[in-house]
């Protein structure tokens, strides 16, 4: 049935609100049997590049000579490094530095979170190593001291890492004690549940699909709405000084 042109999506200066009806697919170059759902990129404004990459069986993600973080949604993905090969099913992730040999394919139809950035570089500070794994393997910790929210940080928080990956449980009726406005930007990924988010001035029903991107000093906040836990996965810049890289 058509929709007559009505859609939760939505754009504004300083954030975006991408719901499943209005994707569109793409490919991506390097890809096989693959394709990608391009959320967030330099075109709108973005630090980085953020995508739901879409396998059949036997598809291939392509190199990149950025840094790139894969968080499996659905199926499973061989992940070849430094010829060592590890397969990852649903909620297994894997963060690979900028410009190493890699390769990522599906062994079934699979889907994956793609985070891409163009890594910032500290002198002294040594880069950031591999890192193979799976969010089960990582303690939750409160947000705060509010225990009905939780927090699952997949990478190190040390500063060979320019940017953080986490995911959010929020249990039904728990939201952020504060509206927070800060220099990172983020990309977020709802995975589970839904809730109430405020972005800049406007109030949005977001649900398990939806991915939004919040510009820096966006208004932020978000509330837990049902009666499943609400879940989603956050990316944001980190570790570095706000006068250090591309200018905004």
């Amino acid at each position: 049935m058509h929709n007559l042109g009505q859609t939760r999506s939505s754009q504004k200066h300083n954030h975006l609100l991408l719901t499943p009806d209005t994707f569109v697919r793409t490919t991506l170059p390097g890809m096989k049997e693959c394709a990608a759902i391009v959320h967030a990129g330099p075109a709108m404004g973005a630090q980085f590049t953020q995508y739901t990459a879409e396998f059949e069986s036997g598809g291939e993600l392509g190199e990149t000579a950025a840094q790139r973080f894969v968080f499996v949604l659905e199926g499973q993905l061989k992940f070849e490094v430094d010829g060592r090969q590890n397969d990852l099913g649903t909620r297994g992730y894997a963060y690979l530095p900028e410009g190493l040999p890699h390769r990522v394919v599906a062994t079934k139809a699979s889907r994956a979170a793609v985070i891409e950035k163009t890594y910032q570089l500290l002198a002294s500070i040594q880069a950031p190593r591999v890192i193979i794994s799976s969010e089960d393997a990582v303690s939750s910790h409160p947000l705060g001291d509010d225990p009905s929210l939780q927090v699952k940080c997949l990478l190190p928080d040390t500063m060979s890492f320019d940017f953080a990956v986490n995911t959010m449980e929020y249990l039904p009726g728990a939201a952020l004690s504060m509206v927070e406005m800060h220099v990172m930007e983020h990309g977020l990924l709802m995975l589970e549940g839904g809730g109430i988010y405020r972005l800049g001035d406007s109030w949005y029903p977001v649900t398990a699909g939806d991915f939004i991107w919040m510009a820096p000093w966006c208004p932020q906040w978000f509330g837990a709405i049902g009666k499943v836990p609400a879940k989603y996965l956050i990316y944001k810049d980190w570790n570095r000084h706000p006068l250090d890289g591309a200018a905004r």
